[in-house]
């Protein structure tokens, strides 16, 4: 596929997108790759679903976006954080047989260790992790992982730009804590 020649910006595709539905499609083109990935390492077994979800609610809410208030990469990251979390809510509630490597109610980090490419360091990152307030943890997750940046991140849990930023912080901390031997900055790029 050649690269679109004069790209539109996302912002600028969402807000066409409220008056003009064709508009929308550029975005999952761009974005489902990410978003999916996003999913998977939350809900492994669902992460279809719950990315044609994730689609529904933001071609749905589409008008909903203000540029003003985040770019919207992050606005689509935090459609997909509250249809994730819709998710565990109703796993919470109908606790049926869970699919293998599925993790069941509303705050599956005991799974983790199992998704690290490091199995060595699995076990001390997985209990860094399951120690962080979930905050902080889906702040570092989204940084690390999804590479967003920290404002970006912001916009998605929903807090200010520099809150954000001291939480990213001390997150960091508690896990460098953990780990002495420099194996989270190799795990997770560039968390350091």
């Amino acid at each position: 596929m050649d690269p679109d020649p004069d790209p539109v910006a996302d912002e600028d595709l969402l807000v066409r997108a409220a008056t003009e539905p064709a508009a929308f499609e550029p975005l999952v083109a761009r974005h489902s790759v990410a978003l999916h990935g996003y999913l998977a390492r939350r809900a492994p077994t669902a992460a279809d679903d719950l990315l044609s979800e994730v689609w529904l609610q933001a071609f749905a809410h589409r008008h909903t976006f203000d540029a003003a208030r985040g770019a919207a990469r992050a606005w689509l990251f935090g459609v997909a954080r509250n249809v994730l979390a819709r998710h565990w809510q109703r796993a919470a509630r109908d606790p049926g047989p869970s699919a293998a490597g599925e993790p069941s109610g509303s705050d599956p980090w005991h799974a983790v260790d199992q998704r690290l490419d490091a199995l060595a360091a699995g076990p001390q990152i997985h209990a860094g992790l399951a120690e962080l307030p979930s905050v902080e943890r889906e702040l570092l997750l989204l940084v690390a992982w999804e590479g967003l940046t920290p404002t970006e991140a912001a916009a998605v849990v929903g807090i200010p730009a520099g809150t954000a930023r001291s939480r990213l912080h001390r997150a960091r901390a508690r896990l460098r804590s953990r780990l002495s031997d420099g194996t989270l900055t190799t795990l997770t790029g560039e968390l350091a």
